[in-house]
């Protein structure tokens, strides 16, 4: 995981400002084509492929589905909250969320 960064900034979606992270996350886990992943976050989100890179759009989507964002907002997941969440959402296992969930016993 250690290319993470670079594999999101390549992607040119302004990571957790928009959803490059979440598409990058798809690339890295499932080993997807970046419009194959592009697709299938849009679809986990219910939005159209263009809105991925919105970054009006993907606040609020990223404020209402508790995801994280840039700059916190008061009361919404941060942190490892919100990755249990990216987690949920995606469908998909990140190591820290595991460990997280097996330290407190979930």
């Amino acid at each position: 995981m250690g290319m993470s960064i670079a594999h999101i900034m390549a992607s040119c979606m302004g990571g957790i400002r928009t959803a490059g992270d979440l598409v990058a996350w798809m690339q890295m886990t499932r080993k997807m084509k970046i419009n194959d992943a592009k697709a299938y976050v849009a679809g986990k989100l219910g939005i159209d492929v263009f809105d991925l890179t919105d970054e009006e759009v993907m606040r609020d989507i990223r404020k209402d589905l508790g995801i994280g964002t840039v700059t916190s907002i008061a009361g919404s997941p941060k942190g490892i909250r919100a990755k249990i969440k990216i987690a949920e959402l995606l469908g998909i296992k990140i190591r820290s969320v595991e460990l997280f969930k097996k330290q407190i016993g979930i």
